[in-house]
């Protein structure tokens, strides 16, 4: 049985990073959370839109409180849209969310060979990763890398669905579905955007 929040060795993850490089990412290795965050400080610059993912590595970095404050001055999409109570308004808003300068999120698995996938149930973090935001930044622990695509997909429906659906009912939700599984093979250089992959080697989200 594999154990998925093992952090990979040195020599799997140099792998990923040139597999991920050769396929048009960007890629940056820090040890901690807390280098994490700090390393996404110094890439988005003031004056810009911003739109997070819902995602437990995002809150284990501290990159939701962070976002919360007034700091970084930057312009806080999700809190535009949970600020808003007028239901139709606040859906409108979530649909131009994705307009965002910037997309930060995770990811579920993350294979050796080069792919970065991600569950999702409603697809709204969808259009910012395969196209609309001009920037993607993703926070990924090095323990979520697997040998290839078959062994991400198993991942996923192994380990990651059945955790997400105990946290849920935890909230009070009836459990968890994913109706969507996007797997991201390359990003173009035509489509001049960037986008960032930041492993840390920690044991962080699912």
């Amino acid at each position: 049985m594999n154990n998925y929040d093992e952090l990979v060795d040195s020599s799997v993850l140099d792998n990923t990073i040139k597999n991920l490089t050769d396929h048009g990412f960007i890629v940056e290795v820090v040890d901690t959370g807390s280098q994490a965050l700090e390393k996404i400080k110094t890439i988005i610059p003031k004056d810009v839109s911003v739109m997070n993912g819902s995602s437990t590595t995002l809150n284990q970095i501290g990159f939701v409180e962070y976002l919360k404050s007034t700091d970084h001055g930057w312009n806080n999409i999700h809190a535009n849209i949970i600020a808003e109570t007028d239901k139709e308004k606040q859906s409108k808003l979530r649909k131009e969310s994705v307009l965002s300068d910037f997309y930060l999120g995770s990811a579920h698995a993350v294979s050796e060979t080069g792919e970065i996938l991600i569950a999702s149930a409603s697809g709204s973090q969808l259009p910012h990763l395969v196209f609309t935001s001009q920037n993607v930044i993703l926070v990924i622990s090095t323990k979520k890398v697997t040998k290839d695509l078959s062994e991400a997909m198993n991942r996923i429906d192994e380990h990651v669905v059945p955790l997400e659906d105990q946290r849920m009912k935890g909230v009070g939700y009836p459990g968890t579905v994913y109706s969507k599984l996007l797997v991201i093979k390359s990003e173009p250089a035509m489509m001049g955007r960037k986008f960032r992959v930041i492993f840390v080697k920690e044991n962080l989200g699912f």
